[in-house]
């Protein structure tokens, strides 16, 4: 049993490095996340500006004013390209579209899900497997290496949470962000097929 116990023990102590690496990846990952969401908030400001009254005077005035600003975008962004195209397209492709840029703007979701998840599991990983050699060290009187052990430990569950929490918050905003552009998109499918009922 002895040797069972040791053999874990190695085996735990020899993936606190590559937690280690993990962690530091994950942190680059999360402070570049959160310079991305101000960019993201920029943009979804400007599309608020720009799109808001449009898309609330397509129930009285039609679609015409937004395609015209839409073709004047000329697919500058992802949205405006996906919203460019439902013009040309009949009911099914453009339930297609729909479709794909949903499943498209749930992909990009991704690095926001991986924070979120892995952040707290490497975190508890770093945390644990130092405490192994910190009560190895207090056992033995070596006060300094169980003092490195526990600032190891620490210091790990400080960057996994904060991995975590900067994918938490990156994935509640954006998406909310998405649900409006979805929103928006369906609404706009729904426009373009009650206007070709009535040309029939």
């Amino acid at each position: 049993m002895k040797f069972i116990s040791d053999i874990m023990f190695w085996i735990s102590n020899g993936l606190l490095i590559p937690v280690i690496v993990g962690l530091l990846i994950l942190f680059v990952i999360a402070v570049l996340m959160l310079g991305g969401l101000f960019g993201s908030r920029q943009h979804y400001r400007r599309r608020i500006s720009t799109y808001g009254k449009l898309f609330d005077q397509i129930k009285t005035q039609g679609t015409d004013a937004l395609h015209q600003k839409l073709t004047e975008a000329a697919g500058a962004t992802p949205f405006e390209r996906v919203a460019l195209s439902l013009f040309t397209a009949n009911e099914a492709e453009r339930n297609f579209i729909v479709g794909s840029y949903e499943l498209e703007l749930e992909r990009r979701l991704s690095s926001s899900k991986i924070l979120t998840k892995f952040g707290p599991i490497l975190g508890l990983m770093g945390t644990l497997i130092p405490m192994g050699p910190a009560l190895v060290g207090l056992s033995t009187g070596d006060i300094s290496s169980m003092a490195y052990n526990m600032q190891v430990a620490f210091a790990t569950t400080v960057m996994g949470m904060f991995a975590s929490g900067v994918g938490y918050l990156a994935l509640q905003v954006i998406r909310s962000y998405n649900h409006k552009d979805l929103l928006w998109m369906d609404y706009l499918n729904d426009a373009l097929t009650h206007e070709q009922k009535k040309t029939l």
